[in-house]
């Protein structure tokens, strides 16, 4: 059970990789007061645990219910990652803090705690299938929990990096930010074309199918 443990616990930090959400966090929001910093991860990886949990207990279930497959999920969270991107890399989120209302703030911390941060970085296309593979080859309910306790030590992980992510802006100063914010913006566009690669290698066999039985 402690092998089960460890593999299983490895297996899930490594596809969800709490260091890129931290270093996503940090380009999103660097000019987050502490405070809020906590509020925003908080609400992140809360919201990560449990879309991974509602797929782990009833992935297929959802998937079905929508008629939707993960290939989709990837094409369609590729795509709206690419536009995340794209604002990332043409204007920087904290150049223009000051011009903004308070509740425009909160919109938009608001809006980045769940996209993109709780999804697609938390739980994201290959987050939420490694854990419906792991539930449904779990020989017993104690790995099933084991499961469930690998999925909150990572989210715990995400929540403690974006936390201490203030740390590396207090080094990085207006420029490193600006800098820090288009490389990982153009990191983004990249995963986000990769989501969609991906999503259209899964279809493409089924699709050929189709197509050579016309």
């Amino acid at each position: 059970m402690l092998e089960y443990f460890v593999i299983t616990v490895a297996a899930v930090i490594v596809v969800i990789n709490p260091i890129t959400t931290a270093f996503i966090f940090v380009s999103l929001l660097p000019n987050a007061s502490y405070r809020k910093t906590r509020i925003i991860a908080r609400r992140a990886a809360l919201t990560g645990t449990t879309v991974l949990f509602s797929f782990a207990l009833l992935g297929s279930v959802i998937f079905q219910l929508f008629g939707i497959s993960l290939a989709a999920f990837k094409i369609a969270g590729g795509l709206i990652l690419f536009g995340i991107a794209m604002q990332m890399i043409k204007e920087h989120k904290g150049e223009h803090d000051e011009e903004k209302t308070i509740e425009e703030k909160e919109e938009f911390a608001d809006n980045v705690s769940v996209v993109p941060l709780a999804i697609p970085f938390i739980s994201g296309p290959g987050a939420i299938a490694t854990v419906m593979i792991l539930t449904t080859q779990a020989p017993s309910t104690t790995h099933s929990a084991v499961i469930f306790l690998a999925v909150g030590i990572t989210t715990m992980l995400c929540y403690y990096a974006m936390v201490y992510s203030e740390n590396i802006v207090q080094y990085l100063g207006g420029t490193g930010k600006r800098i820090v914010t288009k490389i990982f913006g153009l990191i983004l566009a990249v995963i986000s074309v990769q989501f969609v690669i991906n999503g259209v290698l899964d279809v493409l066999p089924e699709a050929l199918q189709i197509i050579n039985s016309i």
